[in-house]
């Protein structure tokens, strides 16, 4: 059965509905769609993308029922399943707010960016584009995120390193342009 988009307000709920399931601290972080959502670039998403880490107790088991129960698409997915994980990220990644004893974050920008160019898909160029437009991400550091994990993409075979790299260049050199041209 498929499920319908989820908007700000099923993310929210997700939030709120999550906070009082699991039991202890944990750190929720937000990805992809959900971060879209929230900061306002997209009207809806598909999935809601998150990484717990810690995981609080009962986590599990709040994503099997709240799935259903609020009719959202969740996925277990992050950057770092993707991609190296940048130095930082934990620090770089934005908080959202509690939702009990649970702290819920954007996961690092720079992460999701590096991770969207890296995949290349249209939808996610365009979330790039967002994230420059909106100051998410600085461009003189995005180069050096990408160097410092760039001894890292062995461990991802799938990744040609060299494509990678010139694919974060295009981007960099669009949004140079695009500011130069006020955009």
């Amino acid at each position: 059965m498929g499920r319908s988009e989820t908007t700000i307000e099923k993310i929210n709920r997700l939030m709120a509905e999550l906070g009082r399931a699991t039991v202890g601290p944990g750190r929720v972080y937000l990805t992809g769609g959900a971060t879209a959502v929230l900061i306002g670039w997209r009207e809806a998403t598909v999935d809601v993308d998150l990484k717990a880490d810690p995981e609080p107790g009962k986590f599990f088991e709040a994503i099997a029922r709240l799935k259903d129960q609020l009719d959202v698409n969740i996925e277990l997915a992050a950057p770092d399943q993707f991609i190296p994980p940048l130095p930082g990220w934990r620090e770089r990644s934005r908080p959202i707010g509690r939702r009990g004893a649970l702290a819920f974050y954007h996961y690092d920008f720079y992460a999701q960016a590096l991770s969207k160019i890296e995949r290349g898909h249209r939808r996610d160029l365009l979330d790039v584009e967002q994230m420059i437009r909106r100051r998410l991400i600085d461009l003189g550091e995005l180069p050096r995120l990408f160097d410092a994990i760039r001894p890292e993409l062995l461990r991802y075979p799938a990744i040609d390193p060299e494509s990678f790299s010139e694919r974060v260049a295009a981007m960099i050199g669009w949004a140079q342009e695009a500011r130069s041209e006020g955009d």
